[in-house]
């Protein structure tokens, strides 16, 4: 537990203080690699539509099988080397960023800035957004991708080491890329989309558990937070990112979710939260929430370890 405290600790410095790898990312070089797989695999097949998709799966997690190779044969076990590997994956500061610059762009009063930026981080139409859609969208944007930048990272590293946090890195990564239930990906995409739900399950849940946390030290109640965020969160498309975001909605006290413009389509989203449309303010609020969770993830860990190292120590002096 100590090893593992230690690592999670040293990621996010490394993230506080370099942010995202700016040259060379990892997970730019596996994504050339990614689209490589897809157009050579990706064909029609008449009676297992979606064993392309399994199949590129498999071989696109092989830094998954090269990795745990490595570790296990070279018996390699090293803080400093698991850090720079979760440090990768994780990606809280570049999140801050993107929100906090929306934040300045409607703080100058611009919106078609503000709208640029946004850009950047949803696939939704941005173009003709007002003040209250833009903020709204940016939150839901940090909710949701909170659990895939951070908690689910650390999470993973925590039950499976490096090999962990690489597996859920990757299959992010593909479900990004592959994921679209459009005509070209609704079959070849179904075992990254599949796995990527699987691998996000019990993070989004410890992530919606720990935000109802910092909302009842704000005073809120906790069981309530955990009520409205799963009944909320279970009528949106992504049952992982769902009650994630109604949770940061309920400990804000704002409404998130209804009318959004995808590829000119308006799809109506299920209402999150219960308070009112959020503002710019709120925005701020939604980012220390973020941050919150963090601490309190570093504060359980650094607590597990101090337990771990005293607890023997009491016993056998008893």
């Amino acid at each position: 537990m100590a090893d593992i405290a230690w690592v999670v600790l040293l990621a996010l410095l490394l993230d506080a203080w370099l942010g995202e790898v700016k040259s060379y990312h990892p997970l730019v070089g596996f994504g050339a690699m990614a689209n490589g797989l897809e157009r050579l695999l990706n064909r029609p097949w008449k009676y297992f539509p979606r064993l392309a998709g399994v199949l590129a799966l498999l071989i696109g997690l092989w830094p998954v099988y090269g990795l745990w190779w490595l570790l296990v044969t070279m018996e390699i076990n090293s803080i400093w080397l698991d850090a720079v590997i979760l440090y990768i994956a994780i990606g809280r500061k570049s999140l801050m960023e993107h929100g906090e610059q929306v934040a300045i762009a409607l703080q100058q009063g611009s919106l078609d800035n503000a709208r640029k930026k946004l850009a950047r981080m949803v696939s939704r139409d941005t173009a003709h957004l007002s003040e209250k859609e833009i903020i709204k969208a940016t939150i839901e944007s940090l909710a949701e991708n909170s659990n895939d930048a951070i908690y689910g990272a650390i999470f993973w590293y925590m039950v499976a080491g490096a090999p962990g946090v690489v597996l859920y890195r990757l299959s992010n990564t593909l479900d990004a890329m592959w994921g679209y239930k459009n005509k070209r990906y609704k079959n070849f995409g179904w075992a990254a989309a599949r796995l990527d739900d699987v691998l996000n399950y019990i993070p989004a849940r410890l992530a919606v558990i720990s935000f109802a946390l910092i909302g009842r030290l704000q005073g809120r109640s906790f069981f309530k937070i955990i009520q409205q965020s799963f009944e909320q969160g279970k009528a949106c498309s992504s049952f992982n990112g769902g009650p994630v975001m109604a949770a940061v909605a309920n400990v804000l006290n704002i409404r998130l979710g209804g009318e959004a413009l995808y590829n000119g389509v308006n799809i109506s989203k299920p209402l999150l939260g219960s308070g009112t449309a959020a503002g710019l303010a709120d925005l701020q609020r939604a980012m220390g929430l973020v941050n919150r969770v963090c601490i309190l993830w570093l504060m359980v860990l650094g607590s597990g370890a101090i337990v771990e190292t005293w607890w023997p120590l009491i016993i056998s002096s008893q």
